[in-house]
């Protein structure tokens, strides 16, 4: 196999060393100025483009440091933060201003961004965990992943954090196969977990292509992350149903196996199961931006909502991409498009940057 993340990284490692990447402030400016809520992926794509074109940028972002994603939901044994700090560096010498800590909608409103900006750009990411409504959910011990991997990410960077969620000699279950629960049995591996238990309510994927899955569609086989080789158990077609307490504090997990044939999910007869668990991680995905009085804001603004509970803006080609129902506020990255990966959020990021600015220079020239 080619690794092609590990030559991107070792060519754009050598180019910082070797300066050849540099910064590329603008030459002229355009006197417009535009607002980015949210400083993960893309929102520092989208500022880049729009500062080296000679936009005046702010970047607002609710947390204590730029990053978002990136920053608090991917821990470092995956990516170092200080390549986050790396590349914001460059992007303030292009210009490129961020106000942290400061949450929109609640700070500052979504009328006083557009009255101080030309054009505003959504790009708050999905952050609302999909909820597992089983009995048990309100137990001590059954946490959102995301919430453990900030708490971790935070330690790691040196920050004091209270009633942290410690996996240290625990049975730990981690409820959902993807990147995030991956991410969890990683961190829980390195805070001494006594047991790690993935459970997955999808069949076991085969270790080859089937004839439903040519090349060169992205394979559907069994794949093990390095988290995943550090130590977990792994089980398949399970379907958790009640979370077991005793005096307040989840002690297991109950469910039954499964049998999923496209969206069907069939219970099988006589499969019940119960697992011991000290800490319960839910890692099956988000529904879209968190709900918070920002969105409540941008409902008054005029801006709509898909069904998801995503931003909706549009999708397409021409000058109407990433276009909201509001006039002037963009959107893009998972804001838009619901849970994604990073390099979709920049490839959005830097396309809706274009968009905004070939729509500011057309204010501009009547």
């Amino acid at each position: 196999p080619v690794a092609i993340k590990g030559m991107e990284r070792t060519i754009i490692d050598r180019g910082f060393e070797e300066g050849w990447v540099e910064p590329r402030p603008p030459r002229v400016l355009t006197g417009r100025t535009i607002g980015i809520i949210g400083s993960g992926p893309a929102g520092l794509a989208a500022a880049q483009q729009l500062a080296r074109a000679g936009h005046d940028v702010t970047i607002y972002e609710r947390e204590d440091r730029i990053g978002g994603l990136l920053r608090y939901g991917i821990p470092d044994f995956k990516m170092e933060k200080w390549r986050i700090d790396r590349r914001f560096e460059q992007l303030k010498i292009e210009g490129v201003k961020c106000k942290t800590g400061v949450n929109v909608g609640q700070d500052i409103t979504i009328q006083e961004l557009r009255e101080k900006h030309d054009a505003l750009i959504l790009a708050m990411g999905a952050e609302e965990p999909r909820k597992v409504d089983i009995p048990g959910s309100d137990l001590k011990g059954v946490e959102f992943a995301m919430d453990y991997l900030v708490q971790q990410n935070r330690v790691v960077a040196g920050d004091t954090v209270e009633n942290q969620i410690q996996a240290k000699d625990k049975h730990v279950i981690v409820i959902g196969g993807g990147d995030t629960g991956s991410d969890c049995i990683g961190t829980a591996n390195r805070q001494g977990a006594r047991s790690i238990t993935q459970m997955d309510y999808n069949p076991a994927p085969p270790e080859d292509r089937g004839p439903n899955d040519p090349w060169p569609l992205y394979p559907r086989v069994y794949r093990t992350s390095t988290s995943q080789e550090e130590g977990v158990n792994r089980e398949w077609g399970l379907h958790s149903k009640e979370f077991v307490g005793k005096d307040g504090r989840v002690v297991a997990v109950r469910g039954n196996k499964v049998e999923k044939e496209g969206r069907k999910i069939t219970d099988i007869p006589n499969s019940d199961f119960e697992i011991p668990a000290d800490l319960v991680l839910i890692a099956i995905g988000f529904t879209g931006p968190r709900r918070t009085p920002l969105l409540k804001q941008l409902e008054e603004a005029g801006v709509e909502f898909d069904e998801r509970g995503n931003v909706k803006a549009s999708f397409g080609i021409g000058g109407d991409h990433f276009k909201t129902s509001a006039p002037d506020i963009y959107a893009c990255g998972d804001v838009r498009r619901g849970q994604s990966i990073i390099v979709w959020a920049i490839s959005e990021g830097r396309k809706c940057a274009d968009i905004v600015h070939r729509e500011l220079q057309k204010k501009a020239s009547v």
